[in-house]
């Protein structure tokens, strides 16, 4: 389908911008950024009420990336979808940028919430997803963690506290890429079925491959059709996701990105690019 081809050929464009935003820098946190592509290209590229030229829009879907380390990821796709110039990508992390590490509201247009200490964002996101629905508002929240992120407390009293108050106008994405800062998910503290526990909270709860960019709309169409509780949506995904070397990275959370390492992801990003272009519907 015309549809799912260009969802796929914008998520490679939204990693090849965030290698380059990365690379610009020299270092970042690549791994958790990769992940989480391609559920921000189905969001952004058809599920999401937005108007760039109108970034404070009060009847727009909001985003919360409340592993706010996935800041290159936002801005990249923030970019091409035209809410600031491409050119700013070069300027990530630098004095005076107004593309901060973690996603600051306040810096960047497009960016609806401030985030990166973990957890924090979970509590903000329903925050917004209420005032939404006490006000009458037609817009969804979108909510992003990753999956060690789940390590924190205040996660699970924003997964109690959501259902409760009948939030169908909030949907969560859990980036289920395995890993966490310094080790494996599951060796630092493991999670077991989080569709099961999300389930068990009283939320409506699906697992995608989170790689697959039809799978995750498809996901999405079917929360906006849940009328009576929240929807978490797990992403079983890959940390440093599209990109070979960059996946066979044992610890990629944060890593040195330039020379050989840049040039091979970028050759890798355009062939992919280039064979998407390619191909018949």
């Amino acid at each position: 389908m015309q549809e799912i081809k260009q969802l796929r050929l914008f998520a490679a464009q939204i990693r090849r911008e965030t290698v380059k935003c990365v690379g610009a820098r020299g270092f970042g946190h690549i791994g958790g950024a990769l992940s989480v592509v391609d559920a921000l290209a189905a969001l952004y590229g058809g599920v999401m009420r937005i108007d760039p030229k109108n970034p404070d829009w009060a009847q727009r879907d909001k985003l919360v990336m409340s592993k706010g380390h996935a800041g290159p990821a936002v801005y990249a796709t923030l970019a091409l979808k035209g809410y600031f110039p491409l050119d700013w990508l070069a300027t990530l992390n630098r004095p005076g940028t107004k593309l901060p590490s973690h996603c600051d509201r306040k810096l960047t247009p497009g960016v609806d919430m401030t985030t990166g200490s973990l957890g924090q964002g979970v509590s903000t996101a329903i925050g917004l997803a209420l005032a939404q629905k006490l006000s009458g508002l037609p817009g969804s929240t979108y909510l992003v963690t990753g999956d060690g992120e789940l390590d924190e407390g205040q996660v699970w009293e924003g997964a109690l506290f959501a259902p409760q108050q009948g939030l169908f106008n909030l949907t969560w994405f859990v980036d289920a890429n395995k890993k966490q800062l310094d080790g494996s998910v599951a060796e630092v503290l493991g999670l077991g079925d989080i569709a099961a526990k999300f389930r068990a909270f009283g939320w409506n709860a699906l697992a995608v491959d989170g790689g697959d960019v039809g799978a995750i709309a498809g996901a999405v169409e079917e929360a906006h059709r849940e009328r009576g509780a929240p929807t978490c949506i797990v992403l079983d995904t890959v940390k440093g996701a599209g990109l070979p070397m960059i996946e066979e990275i044992e610890l990629n959370h944060h890593i040195v990105l330039e020379g050989k390492l840049l040039e091979r992801c970028l050759a890798y990003i355009e062939k992919v690019i280039c064979d998407i272009e390619k191909e018949a519907v």
